[in-house]
């Protein structure tokens, strides 16, 4: 098991008993998400953590496939599944950098306070883009700390080396957006809920022939 995973073990137990620190934010990004679902519609989320959102969407769409690098958190995720008696949901023990997704297998794919963990965000994209059928898209929240306040900025490096909290990717806004376009997106939907927020994006697969509309919220 790698440092990460032993990170997010040791912490899965509290991190799930968390409460939402912005409810109402929150809802509204589950809200604009399943404004993309169908009936059948098959998900993938990397990064599902306790497994919360991807719950959450099962009710809308025919088959979650939700993972995380944390086995503790994955058998959380199982037994709240287990719980709710949501059947429709498969959780599994996988790294985010692991980027052996299906070509074109999935019509969304959702990667939530995950991006700015990662030492190669762009791959993840990248995979993200190849494993999306034409016109699905990748819908994400992640905190670009390039933008937030300075004290974030040292925050992120001193805490990885002190071990408090895990790697954190410092970039901005604008170069996690051109990431995706770089990578072939077109951004559907661009959202920063208030200052130190995450971004929320949706980005769009482009079907041939289709033309995406950028919306900056």
């Amino acid at each position: 098991m790698n440092k990460d995973a032993r990170f997010w073990d040791k912490r899965a137990e509290k991190y799930s008993q968390r409460p939402v620190s912005d409810e109402e934010t929150y809802e509204k990004k589950l809200e604009i998400t399943r404004g993309y679902f169908r009936p059948d519609s098959e998900v993938l989320e990397i990064g599902c953590g306790t497994g919360s959102t991807a719950l959450a969407h099962a009710p809308y769409v025919k088959h979650v496939l939700a993972t995380d690098i944390s086995p503790a958190m994955i058998n959380i995720a199982k037994d709240k599944a287990r719980a709710g008696q949501v059947e429709n949901i498969t959780f599994e023990v996988r790294a985010a950098g692991d980027c052996d997704i299906p070509e074109s297998r999935y019509d969304v794919i959702m990667a939530h306070n995950l991006l700015h963990l990662l030492k190669d965000p762009e791959a993840v994209i990248e995979a993200a883009f190849r494993g999306l059928k034409p016109g699905g898209v990748f819908v994400t929240s992640t905190a670009c700390i390039g933008n937030m306040s300075w004290y974030f900025r040292i925050i992120a490096p001193v805490g990885y080396f002190l071990k408090l909290i895990p790697f954190i990717n410092v970039f901005t806004q604008a170069q996690l957006s051109q990431v995706h376009i770089d990578a072939g997106f077109e951004i559907e939907h661009e959202w920063l809920p208030k200052k130190n927020a995450a971004v929320f994006i949706v980005a769009r697969r482009v079907a041939p022939g289709d033309s995406g509309t950028r919306i900056r919220g």
